[in-house]
């Protein structure tokens, strides 16, 4: 499982832009080239990301496969 540093790297490299930070979040959002919007909050902690909550993330709010995310890295 990736940790939350894994996802903030990988919003970084793939082009998401930093829009907030609150409180040990920080808030990223990218626009597709259809005009829709993807958000993803990721946690300031340094630990691993658990089983369903890393699944939910991936593929509800990064949408994207496990192959492309590892790619990132």
């Amino acid at each position: 499982m990736p940790s939350w540093r894994d996802i903030e790297r990988f919003c970084k490299r793939d082009g998401w832009e930093q829009y907030k930070k609150k409180g040990h979040h920080i808030f990223f959002r990218k626009v597709m080239d259809d005009g829709t919007v993807k958000r993803t909050k990721v946690s300031r902690g340094t630990g691993e990301v658990k089983g369903h909550l890393w699944e939910e993330i991936r593929k509800n709010q990064l949408q994207v496969t496990i192959e492309y995310f590892n790619s990132k890295l």
